[in-house]
């Protein structure tokens, strides 16, 4: 009896947990949801644009709010995510459950929470952030703010029930719920800004009801589709305390971390506003456009969560290790690609804005420079860091970036913006900076390789 017992226990520990065709069912969905998310601030840039650069301003200095929100519950969902994959490597379904279930509260919860906030002081928020700008930039901004805060909770349930599927390893059906999202948002933008002449209020309405649907449909499916996350009474209404330390332990650090990185971002953001409309525009146009090619990237970084959390939990360092060269690779070569796309693209893509030469002159320096420094730096400095998260070790790279962040990017960009009067390209020159540091760290760490044998935190 002995004997059998332990027979069965090795064969389990050979389990291979992520073959060839499961990494590329997985990786592949990731690159085509990553590009619809992306696409979504895009399109809304793209299609308001022909309502002026103030519109475009505006909407673009909203989004840099928005994106510290999002980038928060994305956060969360990450924490979320890491213990169900690790729960799921360690086949505790159970537990997995409930823990599917306190994500779901705790992402409610800070949603609501803060449409509240945005809903009673978007007008203070926007004078307090981005202080005297001038006064269409404002009022594009103010409207776009207000209408988008309502689709704050919709976009809590969607990140929540999206981690889910990844932790599970699949990325089909949120690659299903991006694309609807996008076909609704396009739809909408086209009717209310070329149809109804509603301007930035059209682009924020259209892009509140893709939210919803896409949430909804996501929802619907977890609950129909995937019976060992699907939510409960008994898992959403029941508070386990534990379980949500254990979903915060991740998530607070990567929460605080990326709003420590927003709320940088955001106050460059107001320093660049300072230098007048082009900047604002060239600022706002080149952030869309370089977000669009570091997606290979941001997918992988989401593909590292799964698969390293289900082996960290699963408990094979070898296969942990095996696995983190397989996706530290990929990560480099898809972005150093994408980045070569960037460089002979980039011009087609700008000729689609309504740009004025300087402002297209100046969007293009940007361009071309994010290219050449993310070819060698993005993907240590923002994929490798998910290897370390999943395996635990959230609070390690939420110091790195955080102090990063304010020593390197903030630092440089105001000495390079305003001592060497580079304005907008200084502030871009410092984020490069950040890159740099990072992926020394990143990657110093990775290499020496402690993190594949760190114990799991859903034990």
């Amino acid at each position: 009896m002995k004997e059998n017992t332990t027979t069965e226990s090795s064969q389990s520990k050979n389990r291979v947990l992520f073959d060839r065709r499961s990494l590329v069912l997985l990786i592949v969905p990731l690159l085509g949801e990553q590009f619809l998310n992306i696409s979504l601030g895009l399109f809304d840039s793209v299609m308001v644009s022909s309502c002026g650069e103030a519109a475009v301003s505006g909407v673009s200095l909203v989004d840099s709010v928005s994106v510290l929100i999002i980038q928060v519950l994305s956060a969360l969902a990450t924490g979320g995510a890491v213990i169900c994959s690790q729960y799921i490597g360690q086949r505790h379904h159970t537990h997995a459950k409930r823990a599917a279930g306190q994500l779901m509260l705790v992402l409610m919860a800070g949603s609501v929470s803060l449409m509240i906030l945005v809903l009673f002081s978007y007008r203070s928020l926007l004078r307090l952030i981005f202080g005297s700008i001038e006064a269409d930039v404002m009022e594009s901004a103010m409207t776009y703010f207000w209408i988008s805060a309502l689709s704050y909770p919709f976009l809590g349930l969607y990140n929540a029930v999206a981690a889910l599927f990844r932790s599970q390893g699949n990325s089909r059906i949120s690659l299903l719920a991006s694309f609807i999202m996008n076909i609704c948002n396009i739809t909408g933008n086209a009717l209310l800004i070329f149809v109804f002449k509603m301007g930035v209020a059209g682009a924020a309405i259209a892009t509140l009801l893709s939210r919803v649907i896409a949430a909804l449909s996501v929802f619907i499916l977890l609950q129909k589709k995937n019976p060992m996350l699907s939510l409960t009474s008994k898992t959403f209404f029941t508070v386990d305390k534990k379980m949500i330390k254990r979903i915060l332990y991740i998530g607070i650090p990567s929460g605080v971390e990326n709003g420590m990185f927003q709320i940088g971002k955001l106050m460059l953001s107001s320093m660049i506003s300072g230098f007048g409309t082009v900047a604002i525009t060239a600022n706002a146009v080149a952030g869309n456009v370089a977000g669009v090619f570091n997606v290979p990237g941001s997918a992988m970084g989401q593909a590292m969560l799964t698969v390293i959390g289900q082996s960290i939990g699963y408990g094979d360092e070898e296969q942990t290790r095996r696995y983190g060269r397989i996706l530290h690779r990929i990560a480099i070569c898809a972005v150093f690609a994408s980045e070569i796309c960037q460089i002979l693209l980039r011009h087609p893509i700008l000729n689609a804005y309504n740009l004025s030469p300087a402002t297209y002159r100046e969007t293009d320096r940007l361009l071309l420079s994010a290219a050449v420094f993310a070819m060698f730096f993005w993907a240590e400095s923002f994929a490798t860091p998910n290897m370390l998260r999943a395996a635990g070790a959230a609070n390690f790279t939420m110091i790195v970036s955080t102090a990063s962040m304010w020593i390197f990017r903030i630092g440089s960009a105001i000495i390079l913006a305003k001592v060497f009067n580079l304005g907008v390209f200084g502030v871009w020159m410092g984020m490069y900076i950040d890159w740099i540091f990072r992926s020394i760290v990143f990657f110093t760490v990775y290499v020496r390789g402690k993190w594949a044998s760190r114990k799991p935190v859903a034990m």
